[in-house]
């Protein structure tokens, strides 16, 4: 898991187990639940995945499901785990953005581009956003990724009423939500199409001149 532009592998690193005589080694504190998300997150990466199950995800840790069930209450838990981790991860990106200087539709755009980077980078989790890895989840995991949505959008709002008010606009209130609205559905598109072409179609293509198109 990613929390900014730069590259890296998130994939999880799982202590060798030691067969040796002596005492195993254990993970420090909080280690294991961080290994969890990790294995998580890589298993929703397989394009075509079946539904990840606590046994397939303990088989993968090579720990049993007690094992995760002891840093975890549920399997719920462990994907508001997850989600957790894309708000952080992108919000601390947009709030970047937005006290930069620059036009509002400069960082409207900024916006949409750090989205896509963000789920091109994290493959699995973009799975999440979208909804494809929560269909058989608890249903306040999905109402939990809207309102990540509807947040993204109201910052768009905002910074495209600031716009649309410099450009002289007469109604720049109704402007500002038409155009959030349609960057928002544009960027959910995107994403949708890069999970269920199997992350082949990047969500990065003509990004520029299509934002531009809105914008």
């Amino acid at each position: 898991m990613q929390h900014d532009e730069e590259s890296g592998d998130h994939r999880e690193a799982v202590p060798a187990e030691v067969h040796s005589a002596g005492p195993r080694k254990r993970p420090k504190p909080g280690e294991r639940r961080v290994q969890i998300l990790q294995a998580l997150a890589t298993m929703l990466e397989q394009p075509g995945a079946d539904r990840v199950t606590t046994a397939s995800l303990a088989a993968k840790l090579d720990v049993s499901e007690a094992a995760l069930y002891r840093h975890f209450a549920s399997k719920a838990q462990m994907f508001e785990g997850l989600i957790e981790f894309i708000e952080q991860s992108v919000f601390t990106l947009v709030n970047q953005v937005t006290e930069r200087d620059g036009t509002g539709s400069e960082q409207a755009a900024r916006i949409i581009s750090l989205l896509v980077q963000f789920a091109e980078k994290n493959p699995g989790m973009t799975r999440v956003m979208v909804g494809d890895a929560l269909v058989y989840e608890n249903e306040r995991l999905q109402n939990r990724m809207n309102q990540f949505f509807d947040k993204i959008e109201s910052t768009l709002r905002q910074a495209l009423r600031d716009a649309a008010t410099a450009e002289g606009s007469a109604t720049p209130t109704v402007d500002a939500q038409v155009r959030a609205a349609a960057l928002t559905a544009f960027v959910v598109g995107r994403l949708q199409r890069y999970t269920r072409s199997g992350f082949r179609r990047m969500p990065s293509e003509h990004l520029e001149a299509s934002v531009g198109l809105m914008l």
